[in-house]
C-alpha cells in the first residue's frame, strides 16, 4: 500500500516555474498524484514509497527555482487514491487568498541566449521570457496567476508556444506571458505626431536615431523611459531642458558590466546586484576620468547604473557605438511614472522625438528600484520594481492593518497573517493624478489580498493629503502615528528586534506632538511606545515650504535667529544680492508672520549648503543636501567645529557657533570641500555625546540603537555614526531592506498598530 501525502506550499511559488519543477521532481522520484495552484499558494498530493516522498520533500525545500522563496510547507498524510501518473491540474480560483504576488524578474541567459540564436524562431524577439524571467506583477489582472488573468489574455499562443506551455518538461511550461513573433506583443516606432513609422525593424532604427542624438521615448515592463545617447553631451543637455530638469542626476543603463566598469567604481556585491533578477539602478562612485557627458550626473562623484533587464533592452545595445543610455523616468515632474500609450503621447509632447512601443498593456506600472551599498550594507532609496510586492514575514499577526505612509516618496502597507505587503513607489501626493494612481494600486492590492478592513494608519501631520484620502475606504477605526517614531519601528521591525532601543532619527521633515517640525531626534521606546529624549534646538522657516525651496532663506533666518545683528550681517554679506528680502525675513520671524520653527537635519544641511554657495535654490527634493554631502569625504576624519548641549529634561542641540564659525569662514573663502567635512563630523560629534549624556542618565544599560530617516542615505553620516557607536559599546541596527527616507514610513506604521493593537488586547 503506497504512502500518502497532502501538502501545502506556500510563498513566492506562483509564476516562477514551480508546477513544472514539482512535476519533473515526482517523475524523478517515481511518485503519482496532481499540483495545482490555487488561492492558498500550491496545494500537492502524492503517492509512492515513504522514502521517495522523503527524498522529494528535501529536494521540494533545498532545489526550487531561482525566482521562488518558500515560506511554509505543510505536510499532511492522507488516504491514498491509487493515482497512475502525476498529473498538472487547473487552479482553483475559491478560498482565502495566501497568494504572494509574483514580481517581475530580469531576462534570463537562457532566453538571451536564445535571442541571440539566428537558428531560434525568437531570434531578436524583445518579448522573450520564460518561468524564471519577465513579467509578473505588472501584467496581473485578478489572481491566481494564469494568462486568462493577465494582460496576455489578448494574444492567443501559437502551436509553437502551446507545445512549450503545455510540456511539463520544457521551462516554459506555463510560462504565463509565453510568446514569440507569430502570435505575441510586437513593437513599433511612432514619430512626433503619433504616426507609425513605416519600418521593417523598429529595433534597429531606434538604435540608429539614438546614436544620432534623439530622444526616444521607450515603453518597457513597467511604463516609459525617456532614452538619449549618455555620451552625447548635446542629447542629455536637451533631454534636460525638454524635461526642465536641470540638475537632478540622470539615471544611466549601461550595455554590459564591462561598460560599467568604465564610467564607476564597483565592488563585489553591486557587481552581483547589477546582475540579480531584481535589476536595480545601483549608485555608483564615478571613476576620475569617465567618458559619459558631463550633464548625466552634474557636481556628483555618484552616478546611478542599472544594466538591460529586458530584453527589448539588450536590443538597443547591438551596435557597439552605443555602451550607455540615459535611461530616465518619463513622467512629468511631480507626476506619476507614465505608462499608457496616450498620456505618454500627451504629456511627453515636446519632449520625444520618437516613441518605441508595445502593444502589451501595462495594468500595474512599477518605477525602477534605486539602492546604494552604504557602509557596506544595502540601502534602499526606492523599492519597487523587482521588489514589490513580495511580503516581508513576521511574527505577530498583521492582519486588517492597512498604513497610508507619508506625504512625499509615498508607499501604502497592507497586514496578512504574519505577512506584510509594502506597495510600489507612488511618489509625492502633491496632485491628484499622482492621488488617483495611489488609490488604484491600494484597491487592486487589496483585492487581492483580500483583508478585512479593520485599522488604518495615517501619519499624524494634519496637512498631508492622506488625512482625506483614508476616509474614501470604509475602515472600522483610523488612527495617526509619528513620523518618526514610525522611521524608528520601521528598522526596529526589519530586524525583528525585541525590546526597547534608542532611535537616532535624521530627517527632513515630520510634524511634532509639540506643533513644531521635528527631523533630528533621539527617541527611546518600542513600537508601542516612544519617549523624545533629544533634539535640535529649533529655528525659524519664514514662509514655510517657501524656505525648504530657496535654502538660502532658511540659512539666512537660521543666522539671524541665532546669532543676532552678527547673524544679519553675515547673512546680507554672503547673501548680498538678497538683502532686501533678509529685511523681510526678520521682519517676519520677530513678528512671527507665516513662520514656523523647526529642528530638521534636513534644513539644517539645506541652510550649510546655502551659505557654501552650493545649493541656493533646489531644483529638486534633497538637492542642498545631496550636494554638500558629495563635498565630504567619507574616508576622512575631520575636526568638528563647536556646539553646545543644554542639559535640560530634553536635551537640546545647539549649532550657533558651528554656524557661526562656517559663515565667517565662507567670508574667508575656506575650502567648500573642507566645511563640508567638518560640518558632517559634527553633526555625528554632537549625536554621539548626546548618546554618552543619555546612557548616564538612564536607569537601564540597554545600548541598542537603530539609525533612520531620510538623511541616513548619507554615506559620511551613516559610516562615521556607526562607527563611532559601536565604538562605545552600542549595538547598532540600520534600514537594510526598506527606505529610510519615507518611502519606509508605512512599514513603520504598521509595526506601530500591531503593537497598539497587541498591547490592547493584553489588557
Amino acid at each position: 500500500m503506497p504512502t500518502a501525502v497532502k501538502i501545502v506550499v506556500r510563498g513566492r511559488v506562483q509564476g516562477v516555474g514551480f508546477r513544472p519543477f514539482v512535476f519533473q521532481l515526482a517523475e524523478k522520484y517515481q511518485l503519482s498524484g496532481t499540483v495545482q495552484n490555487n488561492m492558498d499558494g500550491v496545494k500537492i498530493y502524492l503517492e509512492g514509497e515513504t522514502g521517495q516522498i522523503k527524498a522529494f520533500l528535501f529536494a521540494l525545500k533545498n532545489n526550487a527555482p531561482r525566482l521562488s522563496k518558500i515560506n511554509e510547507i505543510l505536510v499532511e498524510e492522507t488516504v491514498a487514491q491509487n493515482i497512475a501518473d502525476f498529473t498538472i491540474i487547473p487552479s482553483e480560483r475559491s478560498g482565502t487568498s495566501m497568494l504572494v504576488i509574483p514580481i517581475d524578474s530580469a531576462v534570463c541567459e537562457d532566453c538571451l541566449n536564445e535571442m541571440k540564436d539566428p537558428n531560434d524562431f525568437r531570434y531578436q524577439y524583445p518579448f522573450i521570457n520564460c518561468t524564471q524571467c519577465g513579467p509578473r506583477y505588472t501584467i496581473i489582472n485578478e489572481l491566481p496567476y494564469d494568462r486568462p488573468y493577465t494582460s496576455m489574455k489578448d494574444f492567443p499562443m501559437c502551436e509553437d508556444c502551446r507545445r512549450e506551455y503545455e510540456d511539463p518538461t520544457n521551462r516554459r511550461h506555463h510560462a504565463q506571458p509565453i510568446a514569440c513573433p507569430t502570435c505575441g506583443p510586437r513593437v513599433w516606432l511612432l514619430n512626433q505626431s503619433g504616426k507609425q513609422v513605416d519600418l521593417e525593424n523598429p529595433m534597429v532604427e531606434t538604435v540608429k536615431l539614438l546614436k544620432e542624438g534623439r530622444i526616444v521615448a521607450i515603453k518597457g515592463i513597467g511604463g516609459y523611459h525617456l532614452c538619449c545617447d549618455a555620451s552625447n553631451e548635446k542629447a542629455v543637455a536637451e533631454l534636460r531642458r525638454r524635461k526642465k530638469r536641470p540638475l537632478r542626476p540622470l539615471a544611466v543603463m549601461a550595455s554590459s558590466l564591462t561598460a560599467v566598469e568604465q564610467i564607476a567604481k564597483l565592488n563585489e556585491a553591486e557587481h552581483k546586484l547589477l546582475q540579480s533578477p531584481e535589476s536595480p539602478i545601483v549608485v555608483l562612485k564615478k571613476i576620475v576620468h569617465y567618458q559619459l557627458a558631463e550633464s548625466v550626473a552634474p557636481r556628483m562623484n555618484t552616478i546611478g547604473v542599472m544594466l538591460p533587464y529586458t530584453p527589448l533592452h539588450h536590443l538597443l545595445f547591438t551596435d557597439s557605438e552605443l555602451s550607455c543610455l540615459v535611461m530616465t523616468s518619463a513622467n512629468p515632474s511631480g507626476m506619476p511614472i507614465l505608462y499608457k500609450d496616450e498620456d505618454a503621447s500627451r504629456y511627453l509632447e515636446g519632449i520625444a522625438d520618437y516613441y518605441l512601443v508595445h502593444n502589451r498593456e501595462i495594468l500595474h506600472p512599477v518605477d525602477d528600484s534605486v539602492v546604494q551599498f552604504n557602509d557596506g550594507k544595502l540601502d534602499f532609496l526606492r523599492r519597487s520594481r523587482g521588489y514589490v510586492p513580495d511580503p516581508f514575514l513576521t511574527s505577530r499577526d498583521m492582519t486588517g492593518i492597512v498604513t497610508f505612509g507619508g506625504q512625499q516618496k509615498t508607499t501604502f502597507t497592507i497586514g496578512r497573517n504574519e505577512q506584510i505587503f509594502v506597495g510600489p513607489h507612488i511618489g509625492d501626493l502633491e496632485n491628484i493624478e499622482t492621488i488617483n494612481h495611489y488609490k488604484q494600486e491600494l484597491n487592486h492590492l487589496l483585492k487581492w489580498i483580500d483583508i478585512p478592513k479593520k485599522l488604518a494608519v495615517i501619519d499624524a501631520h494634519p496637512g498631508y493629503h492622506i488625512q482625506k484620502l483614508v476616509k474614501e475606504f470604509p475602515f472600522e477605526e483610523v488612527i495617526e502615528v509619528q513620523h518618526h517614531h514610525a522611521h524608528m519601528a520601521a528598522c526596529m521591525e526589519e530586524h525583528q528586534m525585541k525590546g526597547e532601543a534608542y532611535g537616532i532619527i535624521l530627517d527632513g521633515t515630520g510634524y511634532g506632538l509639540d506643533g513644531n517640525i521635528w527631523g533630528f531626534e533621539v527617541l527611546y521606546g518600542d513600537a508601542g511606545q516612544f519617549q523624545r529624549m533629544a533634539h535640535l534646538h529649533y529655528t525659524p522657516l519664514p514662509g514655510g515650504e517657501k524656505c525648504i525651496h530657496e535654502p538660502w532663506r532658511n540659512a539666512a533666518a537660521m543666522l539671524i535667529y541665532l546669532l543676532g545683528a552678527e547673524g544679519e550681517f553675515l547673512a546680507k554679506t554672503i547673501f548680498e544680492d538678497n538683502k532686501a528680502e533678509i529685511d523681510t525675513l526678520k521682519k517676519m520671524i520677530d513678528k512671527n508672520i507665516n513662520t514656523v520653527y523647526a529642528g530638521t537635519c534636513g534644513r539644517l544641511f539645506d541652510a550649510v549648503s546655502a551659505l557654501c554657495g552650493m545649493t541656493k535654490i533646489s531644483s529638486y527634493d534633497g538637492e542642498a543636501a545631496i550636494q554638500l554631502a558629495e563635498l565630504a569625504d567619507e574616508d576622512h576624519i575631520f575636526e568638528p567645529y563647536l556646539f553646545d548641549l543644554d542639559e535640560q529634561d530634553v536635551l537640546t542641540i545647539d549649532f550657533s557657533k558651528m554656524l557661526k564659525e562656517i559663515a565667517w569662514g565662507i567670508l574667508e573663502e575656506k575650502e567648500v570641500s573642507l566645511i563640508s567635512g567638518r560640518f558632517h563630523e559634527t553633526v555625528v560629534q554632537a549625536t554621539v555625546e548626546v548618546m554618552e549624556k543619555l546612557l548616564v542618565r538612564s536607569s537601564n544599560a540597554n545600548k541598542q540603537v537603530v539609525l533612520s530617516g531620510g538623511s541616513f542615505h548619507n554615506r559620511f553620516l551613516r559610516k562615521r555614526l556607526t562607527a563611532e557607536l559601536i565604538e562605545r559599546g552600542f549595538v547598532v541596527f540600520v534600514p537594510e531592506k526598506v527606505p529610510c527616507n519615507d518611502g519606509g514610513l508605512s512599514f513603520g506604521q504598521l509595526a506601530i498598530a500591531a503593537a497598539k493593537r497587541s498591547a490592547l488586547q493584553c489588557v
